[in-house]
């Protein structure tokens, strides 16, 4: 049975890889940053609704399945909070009665938002769920900077029913042991304006420890301590035309004692609507990626990622799905101004 456990939680710790994964990977996470920076927390004019999942290494059992669900929205945001009454790629209604680009002094504002996630990996399961809090200053005219924390919880359990054990009565699968609940602190900062933007964000931050440990051999694994992730990303917005855009973006991520995990990628945005791109994630896998952003209210997005590393010839690949919502969207934006 402890054998059973150990590969269980190897299993989970390597379903994100790079990242030492006791946390889930998404190869959209352009389309979501915050759920790797809770700074992000009302970035936009509207409450963002995003409903995600991920399915890795298809046609392998017991490989990981993710889903997600964040919400975060603006509190006191100002009607000057963009710099310009037009939008790229679009002609504004209001520019044909104005003139100029509208700007007005931007005012600082708040943002708060929430997020659940769950990921089963076999007979593992994790879940989490938090709540942020972001406060977005101006610097000059053009640029922005935001701090934002997220406290959560955690949970880890073992699904009984999955497990085949001699003895049904089995106390290492019926005392409750395998089922804890630990408190989770997420942390970032995000530089931003219309053209780019640089983010640094910390999860896991409190040095919780599992009442489990696995035995590998490596004292600094044997106490059950959850990890602490660490993320780098950066992305630049470059309008080769008034209709079209390249977005090059890049994402380091760092999770002692893994190996330190870059993902790169590049996306063409048509008209503020239509967009594809491709990433590379070092040593794991490469990705074809294409969204919609259907109506002010809905946008849709896919990706396809083709594993490169030694488990290439087990799966059929790793499939992601984001449906997006745009609330209280009063002013019909189309793509996201802050966060493309």
């Amino acid at each position: 049975m402890n054998k059973l456990l150990a590969l269980g939680f190897v299993c989970l710790m390597f379903a994100g890889q790079a990242m030492a994964q006791q946390k889930p990977q998404y190869s959209q996470y352009t389309l979501n940053n915050y759920l790797l920076n809770p700074a992000i927390s009302g970035i936009e004019n509207y409450a963002d609704l995003k409903l995600g999942t991920r399915h890795q290494w298809s046609g392998l059992e017991g490989a990981p399945e993710s889903y997600y669900a964040t919400l975060h929205m603006p509190i006191n945001m100002s009607a000057s909070s963009s710099y310009s009454s037009r939008s790229r790629g679009q002609v504004a209604k209001e520019s044909t009665s104005k003139k100029g680009n509208g700007y007005r002094r931007a005012r600082p504002h708040h943002g708060i938002g929430a997020m659940a996630m769950s990921t089963r990996t076999g007979p593992l399961k994790r879940g989490s769920l938090s709540f942020s809090y972001a406060y977005h200053q101006p610097i000059t005219r053009d640029l922005r900077v935001s701090a934002g924390v997220a406290p959560g919880l955690i949970q880890y359990s073992l699904d009984p029913g999955y497990v085949r054990v001699v003895n049904q009565n089995d106390p290492a699968v019926m005392d409750g042991r395998i089922n804890e609940v630990k408190f989770d602190l997420n942390m970032g900062l995000w530089l931003y304006s219309q053209n780019f933007y640089v983010g640094v964000a910390g999860a896991q931050l409190v040095p919780s420890k599992r009442e489990y440990a696995i035995s590998t051999g490596s004292p600094e694994y044997n106490n059950g301590q959850l990890q602490q992730h660490f993320f780098t990303t950066a992305g630049y917005r470059l309008d080769v035309t008034p209709y079209v855009a390249v977005i090059p973006s890049v994402m380091v991520k760092i999770a002692e004692p893994s190996p330190v995990s870059v993902d790169a990628s590049v996306k063409v945005l048509y008209s503020n609507r239509l967009w594809a791109g491709a990433s590379y994630r070092h040593q794991e896998s490469v990705s074809a990626m294409a969204g919609i952003n259907i109506s002010p209210l809905l946008d849709l997005a896919y990706s396809y990622d083709a594993s490169t590393s030694p488990l290439a010839g087990t799966n059929a690949g790793s499939h992601e799905v984001v449906l997006g919502f745009k609330l209280r969207n009063s002013r019909k934006i189309l793509c996201p101004k802050w966060a493309w």
